[in-house]
């Protein structure tokens, strides 16, 4: 990566890497020396994001964007590097680090989701991206006032009575959408927000959220945004594991048996190849009995549709777009591709 941490010298004397203002630079909250931490620029108000990107917008610099919930893998580090590409020598890369409350239910693991912003903030700084954007719950959504809390952990979690959302009403209707009611709208609130902080030309997602970066380009679309979206490759591990923060939670054989999702991808496309036309019922049906073969692994669903409609296909063939969803232990993971 083009950036190197001596072109952005660390504040003098600063002993750790939690943020202050520094009032030479005008938008920049610098964070303290830490020697692994060198030359990573980090910004956690939304006013201080907005007047950088103004600048950079009136020097010519293309901005490059990558929004991330943080406990980052090799898999976002590919998203950096997809959007170097797209941005070019002379551009700018803004990552965000944001754990977003809106899109987490009730009952999912809002508090216990991995986070590790030093382990990250050192990764941003090897990949060469210039500004993390690592804004609070409060600076997010001031408007929340109260929200339900974790006891255990004391951490803000869902708030509950926002006024205002941003809804995408029919890509958002299957698959995750059923799973997880709520999920969608939180989803394209915070990415809504994020653009208009971070005020990117490009921004990276990564396929194995087929359906979320498919209602995002819906979204840009109908609501006008200036900016364009890519989509990048899944990257896995060497046994095809999905690459996901929630890996993390596999331990023991639990990580062997993960991999069925991954099985179960090529077990649809063997049968595609076999066969050109398949019907999506009979591969439903071998598929959950793949799953059932690993004794802490429950399917959730599995659908085949078309890669941009998201329109459910009852007879799959080549070129159809699969996802499925399923737990390995209390771990839920998501994975698809194309057959």
């Amino acid at each position: 990566m083009r950036r190197d941490a001596a072109s952005n010298p660390p504040e003098a004397g600063a002993t750790d890497i939690f943020q202050r203002r520094n009032k030479i630079d005008n938008c920049i909250d610098w964070p303290r020396f830490n020697a692994n931490f060198s030359g990573v620029r980090i910004v956690t108000s939304i006013a201080a994001m907005q007047c950088q990107a103004r600048q950079w917008q009136r020097a010519g610099k293309r901005i490059g964007f990558v929004p991330t919930m943080g406990y980052l893998h090799a898999g976002h580090l590919s998203l950096v590097k997809r959007t170097w590409q797209a941005v070019g020598k002379s551009g700018v890369v803004v990552m965000s680090i944001y754990v977003n409350p809106t899109q987490f239910g009730p009952k999912e693991d809002f508090s216990k989701y991995p986070r590790d912003l030093r382990r990250d903030l050192k990764l941003c700084r090897e990949a060469g991206v210039d500004v993390v954007f690592t804004p609070s719950d409060k600076e997010m959504y001031p408007q929340a006032g109260s929200s339900r809390r974790d006891d255990r952990t004391a951490q803000r979690a869902v708030p509950t009575n926002l006024s205002t959302y941003v809804v995408e009403r029919k890509l958002s209707q299957s698959m995750e959408g059923v799973a997880r009611p709520t999920h969608f709208r939180g989803v394209t609130t915070v990415v809504a927000k994020l653009f208009n902080m971070v005020l990117p030309d490009v921004a990276v997602f990564g396929a194995k959220d087929w359906q979320q970066a498919t209602i995002i380009k819906r979204m840009v679309a109908d609501l006008n945004f200036p900016v364009k979206i890519i989509v990048a490759p899944t990257l896995r591990e060497r046994d095809g594991l999905a690459m996901s923060s929630r890996n993390k939670y596999l331990v023991g054989d639990l990580r062997r048996q993960a991999t069925v999702l991954w099985r179960a991808i090529q077990m649809a496309q063997a049968a595609v190849k076999r066969s050109k036309v398949v019907p999506a019922a009979k591969l439903k049906s071998d598929l959950k009995k793949l799953i059932k073969t690993e004794p802490d692994a429950r399917l959730d669903y599995v659908e085949f549709f078309g890669p941009d409609t998201l329109a459910p296909i009852s007879k799959v063939t080549r070129g159809t777009h699969m996802a499925l969803a399923g737990f390995v232990g209390k771990t839920r993971l998501i994975d698809n591709a194309q057959l």
